[in-house]
């Protein structure tokens, strides 16, 4: 397990972007009820719950709000989601993959394909740059429960894959079926995490310059805006020296 990997993804670029926090609480709330109708709605039998409700007290979800969601789900008044992949390209050749939760494919698909359009991107076929990721599971946790290395031994010691540490958190990655059980294995010294998904992982990342970035970084903020996206990969890098020019 190599002890650092360094890249950014779309997930943990701070800074660049101030989510409104309305949406942000619609866009867990809709997961958390997705995962509940798709599964138990007791987040200690349904690992994707699990997640869910702990990515959304992360973000300081009042529980009335996490209940009413899974509530939802048990009584059938509830919109059926569907989870639709979209796959394309940004400015600087950065591939992307937008994940998304809808009740109106039609809608969400005219919406991201004008996203990408008017900010320098293109949508792409299905499968048209996710082939140059892993599918991994990542464990997310802020900096302040310890340094690399406790996180590290910690890592490798519930049987995770990977770990990386900067000063804005440590990313922790395991193989998609290891997921919670490497979540689980956390929890003792850790805590609980800041969040527990699947995810995207490059195998190699574009490095992108000033121009390029504000651009892709604007296409992003563009994307996390609309209510049906739920999350954004990419494969760039952006060094900290651009990252400072941009503010």
């Amino acid at each position: 397990m190599a002890g650092h990997s360094k890249f950014k993804n779309i997930m943990h670029r701070k800074g660049a972007q101030d989510k409104k926090r309305s949406s942000l609480f619609s866009k867990l709330s809709r997961e958390i009820t997705v995962a509940a109708k798709m599964g138990m709605p007791d987040p200690d039998m349904n690992p994707r719950l699990r997640a869910a409700v702990n990515a959304a007290k992360a973000q300081s979800v009042p529980k009335d709000n996490i209940q009413r969601a899974i509530d939802k789900a048990s009584t059938g008044d509830t919109e059926n989601y569907e989870e639709i992949r979209y796959e394309g390209f940004g400015p600087g050749g950065v591939s992307l993959i937008i994940e998304t939760l809808t009740d109106n494919r039609n809608r969400t698909v005219t919406n991201v394909r004008t996203a990408m359009a008017k900010n320098g991107g293109n949508l792409g076929a299905p499968n048209s740059v996710s082939h140059g990721f892993d599918r991994m599971g990542l464990i997310t946790y802020p900096a302040s429960v310890g340094d690399g290395d406790k996180v590290f031994e910690a890592a490798l010691e519930a049987g995770a894959e990977d770990v990386s540490s900067s000063e804005d958190g440590h990313e922790i990655w395991t193989a998609v079926e290891s997921l919670h059980e490497v979540a689980r294995g956390l929890e003792p010294v850790l805590g609980e995490a800041e969040g527990a998904k699947l995810a995207w992982r490059p195998q190699l990342t574009v490095s992108v310059e000033e121009g390029d970035a504000a651009t892709l970084f604007k296409l992003i903020d563009v994307l996390d805006d609309d209510d049906d996206v739920q999350t954004v990969w990419g494969n760039y890098d952006v060094s900290d020296d651009v990252m400072e020019k941009l503010g």
